[in-house]
């Protein structure tokens, strides 16, 4: 399994959103749709960036009751996606319903990954907010291994338990990492960072980069950095 730098394409219209992948003239690199971006413009926006030729993330981390779930997978598997999520908080009947949904009649289906704990969150804030009094750590490994027990592919974590997730699930097991800035970088409202040399070193699979690339001076050479930083 190679590595790779997934874009978060975190614009509010297809306007903005092609405006930064028509900087790309070489290399297509694997983008991110998420909520914002996909409430925007709808389907549309994920089938014109696909024709564009690029990999897509569908990121709308779905959590709801099994049915409501595996219905509106089955929707999203025919976008063709590469890869979408949703949130292990659901419990394993619901990320089996998931698969389920998103199997298609001819046995393909996008990879399918989940959420454990948002990079945002904290020990602090997971305990009094969410009264889950268990370490982070433990959380983590915990709903990872309830995704792979469900039969999803791998979850979306911060880069620091990446390695720890492998450990739990093995190395096939894929491991998602946002919460990746450079060095030199402001970290904005993550609080469980790492560089992308770091995430490499310590085994994520693939990182999840945003504002380094989308808001830099020059995308496509921070995009180029990521990709050096991290793939190479």
């Amino acid at each position: 399994m190679g590595k790779d730098v997934i874009i978060a394409c975190d614009f509010d219209s297809a306007e903005k959103t092609f405006a930064f992948l028509d900087k790309f003239t070489g290399r297509k690199p694997f983008v991110k749709i998420g909520m914002e971006l996909y409430y925007a413009e709808g389907p549309s926006i994920v089938k014109e960036i696909k024709k564009r030729g690029h990999k897509i993330f569908l990121d709308l981390k779905l959590h709801d009751i099994p049915n409501t779930v595996k219905k509106s997978m089955a929707v999203l598997s025919r976008l063709d996606v590469d890869m979408t999520n949703l949130h292990a908080a659901g419990t394993c009947r619901m990320m089996q319903a998931a698969i389920e949904g998103l199997t298609r009649p001819d046995g393909t289906r996008p990879m399918l990954i989940a959420v454990t704990q948002l990079t945002s969150t904290d020990q602090e804030s997971m305990e009094n907010d969410l009264l889950i009094k268990q370490p982070i750590a433990d959380v983590v490994m915990h709903y990872a291994h309830n995704a792979k027990t469900a039969g999803l592919d791998g979850v979306v974590c911060s880069p620091l338990e990446a390695g720890k997730v492998h450990e739990t699930c093995g190395n096939g097991f894929v491991t998602v990492t946002p919460g990746v800035r450079f060095a030199d970088g402001d970290v904005g409202d993550q609080k469980r960072v790492m560089t992308p040399a770091e995430a490499k070193k310590i085994g994520s699979d693939y990182i999840v980069v945003g504002r380094p690339i989308t808001a830099a001076d020059d995308p496509v050479a921070a995009y180029e950095r990521c990709v050096n930083e991290f793939c190479d």
